[in-house]
């Protein structure tokens, strides 16, 4: 397994065709039988993981308040238009004639039509931090999903590897007990002729017992983390799968030597690390929103220009297409002078939030130094246990063969068998959780620095 296969899974053109993973309720989905390497499983996660499709909707949204921040920097165009009826008897008329009598009716049916655009070019600096504001909300949005992303795939990977320190258990498990039949099957045979007591029979019964639990609880583990990478997975398991799962996985544990410069790791860490990032990025957006707040203390001016048309008024004769229309353009300044210290507490509540954004990012930077060097320590405390294993099986193995020896010749014990072969199981164990925690370590280790994560995620259209 290439120790860099997490970041090969990253790279845009690991796409995975839906068809190749098409689902039928009808029969089984190929995914049960396909070969499933872990590049395969992440490849899939990136499809089909329900918490990386909703970040990605997630994303979206955010380009959709993307463009909203930025709309209040360009031009808008409206468009307005009015018709109204009125009843005649509720028009008062010009009286013109000489006996009072009026001399010209206003018209009951009125219309009116025009376009306008307004531009605004001075708002006290709130034009620029909107546009700035824009950029920095995308950013952001792009830090958010990374670290969902990162999270689900860190996920994936070491529900893969818990399949496969499962699979390996239960065969560590099932030599034991087979070692342990054969024991006993060997003392029966040796009662039976008179060679041993008893009390032999019984002690080989009592080991072959204790050894099922253990194997018991491993096949339990297996089911429940092949259940889990499936979930991880998105996939809807068919109602006829029961207990097992038939997945078939390729890949296997492993022990690739990783070196560690532990201060460049701390630095990448805190270059790279998506909830770094997406936290200096709230830090720009409230220094930002100073800068908008503090607008309501300026004036604002707007340029607009437009067209109308509307129905003549005093123009015999009254008809509703008898019209007037023309252009009009002009500027229009507001300026608050006083606004009841609604401008004044926005700024001191943005000043505010903006600290607050710079403790959690001197916050989240500690925690993430934290985390890499706990990581790093762990990796450390793994790769030490594997290492003091390397020569232990093949030792509890020769113990073995050495006790069984003696036990043939006489000068040996059952009871020194049954110790050699609990510590041939349990270096066997020992060495089979040594090779998970060490590639568990580093896959967490690798999450901790920030290693592998996508820069181009999503193509969205802002």
């Amino acid at each position: 397994m290439n120790k860099l296969l997490l970041y090969t899974v990253l790279g845009a053109s690991c796409v995975v065709g839906a068809n190749g993973f098409a689902q039928s309720t009808n029969s089984t989905p190929n995914w049960l039988t396909r070969p499933l390497s872990l590049v395969d499983s992440l490849n899939i996660a990136l499809q089909q993981n329900p918490t990386i499709l909703k970040a990605k909707n997630d994303l979206e949204a955010s380009y959709g308040v993307v463009v909203q921040t930025r709309a209040v920097a360009l031009p808008q165009l409206v468009a307005s238009g009015q018709y109204k009826y009125t009843d005649p008897h509720a028009i008062e008329n010009f009286p013109t004639g000489t006996n009072g009598t009026s001399g010209f009716q206003q018209p009951n049916q009125n219309w009116n039509t025009g376009l306008q655009v307004v531009q605004t070019i001075y708002s006290g600096g709130k034009l620029l931090a909107a546009v700035r504001a824009a950029k920095v909300t995308k950013e952001q949005a792009l830090a958010q999903y990374q670290t969902t992303l990162t999270d689900t795939l860190l996920a994936v990977r070491l529900a893969y590897y818990d399949i496969l320190l499962a699979a390996e258990q239960i065969t560590v498990n099932e030599t034991s007990v087979n070692l342990l039949e054969k024991e006993l099957e060997d003392q029966q045979h040796r009662y039976d002729a008179g060679t041993v007591p008893h009390f032999n029979v019984l002690r080989a019964k009592v080991s072959v017992a204790n050894a099922r639990p253990p194997l018991i609880q491993a096949q339990n583990n297996y089911r429940i983390a092949k259940n889990n990478l499936a979930n991880l997975l998105g996939y809807n398991l068919p109602r006829e799968v029961w207990e097992n799962i038939p997945l078939n996985l390729t890949d296997g544990l492993d022990a690739t030597p990783y070196q560690i410069d532990l201060p460049d790791a701390i630095q990448q860490a805190l270059n790279k690390r998506p909830e770094l990032i997406a936290l200096r990025k709230t830090e720009e957006l409230q220094k930002l929103n100073i800068t908008d707040a503090s607008s309501g203390y300026k004036p604002n001016i707007q340029l607009f220009a437009g067209y109308t048309w509307y129905n003549a008024q005093f123009t015999p004769p009254v008809e509703l297409n008898h019209d007037i229309n023309g252009w009009n353009a002009g500027a229009q300044l507001n300026w608050a002078i006083f606004d009841g210290l609604l401008t004044h507490g926005k700024v001191i509540q943005a000043r505010a939030l903006y600290e607050k954004s710079k403790t959690a990012v001197d916050e989240e930077s500690r925690d993430v130094e934290l985390e890499v060097r706990t990581t790093y320590s762990d990796f450390l405390e793994a790769r030490e246990v594997l290492e003091s294993q390397k020569t232990v099986q093949d030792e509890a193995e020769e113990s073995l063969r050495e006790a069984n020896a003696r036990a043939d010749a006489g000068t040996g014990t059952q009871l020194d068998v049954l110790d050699a072969e609990n510590s041939l199981t349990q270096a066997r164990s020992t060495q089979v959780q040594a090779l998970h925690d060490y590639d568990a370590a580093r896959a967490r280790f690798e999450r901790a620095i920030g290693k592998g994560m996508i820069q181009q995620p999503v193509a969205t259209n802002p």
